[in-house]
This record gives C-alpha cells, structure tokens and sequence, in this order.
C-alpha cells in the first residue's frame, strides 16, 4: 500500500482502540489530522454563538457477523471517533436478532456521542454484495431505529475501496460470515459477488478441533500469538476463501487481491489467498477499521450543535 494510506488506518486503529477512554482529545497543532474549525458559512447554518459550534462529521455504520463497527470521520474525512462490539446479531449478511442489533448500535452511538460532547444524526451503512433488498432495507431499518438517518447503503467491498482507492484489481471482505468480491476496471466496479465462509468459520473449525466452546475458539482465534498454533486447523477454511476468490475473479484479468475484513487479520491467510488463486495478494494495515471507514465516507455531511 501506501504511506499516507498507512498513516490513515494506523489513526483509525488508535481511534477505535480508544474508545473506552473518555472524551475525544484535540489533536497538537500541525498534525494532519486537526479538525478545521468551522467556516463563516458553517457557523451561518449551524446556528446560535460559535461556542456551541462542532464541525460537520461523517458516520458509517457496519454491522458485521462478529462486529458491530461505528465510526466518524471529521469534516476533512479523517478519523475522529469510533466503538465497535462482539455480538452474533447478524448472520452471513443476514439481521437475525433485530432488536438485540437495535440495542448494541444505540449503545455505541451514546457511546461515542459521549466521547465526542455531541450527538450524530445520520449514518451511511453496508450490506454484503449480492443480498436480497429486502435484507438491505432490514439493516436500514436497525440504523433508523438506531435513531439514525440513513440514506446511504453500499455494498461492504465497494465501501472498503472509499479507502483503497483500488483503480483495477480486486477487494475481498472477509468478514466474521461471508466473503464480498467487487471487482474494479478503471475505477469502476464490473461485478460483486458473496459468498457464506469467514471467520466464524474458523472458530468453528478450532472450537471442534479443540473441543471449546465457541466464544472460547473466537477468544483464541484473535490471539495472534496462537495463530502459528492454530494455522494447520483453519488452513482448509482460508483455502476455501481463496476458491471462493478464484471463482468469482475468473477470465476478469485481475492481478492484485486487497483483502480486508476482520478475518483478514489471521496471519497467513494471504499468503494461502495467493496460492490458490495464483494472484498477488496485499493485505492493508488494521483490516477490520477499512469497511466502516470507506462506508462513512458515502454519509451527507451534517451540521451539529451541543
């Protein structure tokens, strides 16, 4: 990847790994990262003395098969706030427990209005490519009774790629239950594809081989310092992934794979990615943070008051 790339995602992980640890600090002068105070113009629309005045911010919503992921970007679109939680209230793209979803994207949005002193009106959110319309209007739907507006829904590769700025190649989001392809020509996506197999699958893999309980094999599996142990167990899995990959990519004369998603942070999986599809493989910094990072970038800007 790139430098300025990496520099991003590192902020974003500094930002999400933060959020149990009170308000959000203002960054030191001169750092790429400042939030621009608001202009003249902004200050018209927002209304009321400047003091109460906070900049434009841009909120993206990802409710994961593993987690649930909300982030905000400051005016500028760099990373300002985040929360993200475990929870199983979405399976392989799919919301199986609509109020618990409900209940868990409440929790993290008081929680990083706190952090931030202000509260977030609306949120673009991400579906996996290839899901019914209707599975799309029910993840709509939980961000709206999230007390959210939502006008916002992208596909979770095309959203991952707000980021990587891929101009031709491949995004796969390996995410907690499925895999998302979109492949990109000149920029633009020429197809989407998904497929059931993700992480979950490893844990389930590990919890079976090792005779655990699922949330103990899903503790274990995020263990980097078991995954040389654990790497000949989840092996068939990540060849899976990569069949999965083949398929989709064929005849499309694509030469690099960006793969990002939680599950993209077991090591060795690009490497396996690589060998069953006979194609580069790249794996960015912090993959987890780079879906619902590139989903808020889609969010209208909205002017808000404390």
């Amino acid at each position: 990847m790139n430098p300025e790339l990496d520099a991003f995602l590192a902020r974003a992980e500094a930002v999400m790994r933060d959020d149990r640890n009170g308000p959000v600090q203002a960054p030191a002068t001169g750092d790429r990262f400042a939030r621009p105070a608001l202009a003249e113009g902004d200050r018209r629309l927002a209304g009321g003395p400047a003091s109460n005045l906070v900049q434009p911010v841009h909120v993206g919503v990802d409710l994961g098969t593993a987690y649930t992921v909300l982030v905000v970007l400051d005016r500028e679109k760099q990373p300002l706030a985040g929360a993200y939680r475990f929870a199983q209230v979405v399976r392989d793209g799919l919301v199986v427990d609509f109020h618990g979803a409900i209940d868990l994207l409440r929790e993290l949005k008081q929680t990083v209005e706190a952090r931030l002193g202000f509260g977030l009106t609306t949120a673009a959110t991400t579906y996996p490519p290839g899901v019914p319309p209707g599975e799309v209007r029910a993840t709509m739907h939980v961000v709206e009774a999230a007390g959210f507006i939502c006008k916002h829904t992208v596909d979770e590769p095309t959203a991952a790629n707000a980021i990587l700025q891929v101009t031709d190649g491949a995004v796969v989001d390996v995410g907690g239950g499925t895999t998302g392809i979109a492949i990109f020509k000149d920029g633009e996506v020429i197809y989407t594809a998904d497929e059931p197999t993700g992480g979950a699958h490893f844990s389930l893999v590990i919890a079976g081989a090792l005779n655990l309980e699922f949330e103990q094999a899903e503790a274990l599996k995020k263990d980097e310092t078991q995954h040389q142990r654990l790497f000949p167990l989840v092996r068939p899995v990540m060849e899976k992934v990569g069949t999965i990959v083949a398929r989709h990519v064929a005849g499309q004369a694509v030469e690099t794979i960006y793969l990002v998603g939680g599950t993209a942070c077991f090591a060795g999986i690009d490497g396996v990615v690589a060998e069953v599809t006979g194609i580069k493989t790249i794996i960015p910094g912090y993959p987890l943070f780079v879906t619902p990072l590139g989903v808020a970038m889609y969010d209208e800007t909205d002017i808000f008051t404390r």
